[in-house]
């Protein structure tokens, strides 16, 4: 018999089976016997409200046969902690996108992810505190390293930020990761969050191509982002570190930015700073 459409589709049930099982597999959670809940519904709990982008108390409330969000909170609490966690969740993530990925250098990207925080502001220990955005400066924080290939994205690594944690600490992490994997890396794209005297060190010493948006921090870039041709300079950051910023213009009509400022209210120009650019186009 000829497998239909649907047959080869991957359905709700079968994904949620598979992270479930994957997590208990590597963080199995000794729950007693005396314990109603099992360790596949607290991680079906989880899963959903990953999955979903929500919280473990919607998903609590609003299915039907799931137990109390708090006694969910509790047994993961009690259970793990969070460096564990993340170790094991990255060797997971590893071991399936190593497998997948071509046996040639790939891109590599590390985004910053800020979830506004609008609540109790003396319970902060586990956010992280950044330039105002959306009305706060408190936020729940994490950034993510992945490779991407033909527009798909392949997570290696996820890593949650505190206060007192900084960027350049993640991106070191990051970058040690990259060394020590069985990957060719192209390039590694970053975005604005990242953009800071450490991190670009860092990217000189770990010796990878790179790309990122710059800010337009200062008069003297400003003064250089505001001339209307695509050109190459060297800028110097706060005296500390030296990079070449590519500045490409796009060239509009003029009711075409007239539509543009209506829109963001200002017309920008800018550019992004690329290390051995020459020698990414030379390999092609």
């Amino acid at each position: 018999m000829e497998a239909t459409e649907a047959d080869s589709e991957i359905e709700e049930e079968h994904l949620l089976n598979f992270v479930v099982n994957s997590l208990d597999e590597e963080l199995a959670i000794d729950l007693g016997d005396d314990v109603e809940v099992t360790t596949e519904t607290l991680y079906e709990v989880l899963a959903g409200a990953s999955a979903g982008g929500t919280s473990i108390n919607h998903v609590c409330e609003t299915t039907g046969d799931s137990p109390h969000a708090n006694t969910v909170r509790g047994h993961l609490t009690e259970q793990f902690e969070l460096d564990s966690v993340e170790a094991v969740g990255d060797m997971l993530l590893q071991r399936d996108a190593l497998a997948t990925l071509p046996d040639r250098p790939v891109e590599v990207c590390a985004d910053l992810h800020l979830d506004p925080y609008y609540g109790d502001e003396d319970e902060t220990e586990a956010l992280y505190f950044s330039q105002a955005k959306r009305g706060t400066t408190t936020f729940h924080a994490y950034a993510t390293l992945y490779a991407r290939v033909r527009n798909k994205r392949y997570t290696l690594a996820v890593r949650q930020l505190v206060a007192g944690d900084t960027t350049s600490d993640v991106l070191a992490e990051f970058l040690e990761l990259l060394d020590g994997l069985d990957l060719g890396v192209k390039a590694v794209y970053l975005d604005r969050g990242f953009y800071n005297s450490t991190c670009l060190r860092l990217l000189s010493k770990h010796n990878y191509a790179y790309v990122m948006p710059i800010v337009k921090w200062g008069e003297t870039i400003q003064d250089e982002l505001s001339s209307g041709w695509s050109r190459e300079i060297e800028h110097d950051l706060a005296g500390e570190v030296t990079f070449p910023v590519f500045i490409d213009c796009v060239y509009h009509s003029a009711a075409e930015l007239k539509i543009y400022s209506q829109m963001a209210g200002e017309v920008a120009v800018w550019g992004m700073f690329y290390t051995h650019y020459r020698w990414l186009l030379s390999r092609g």
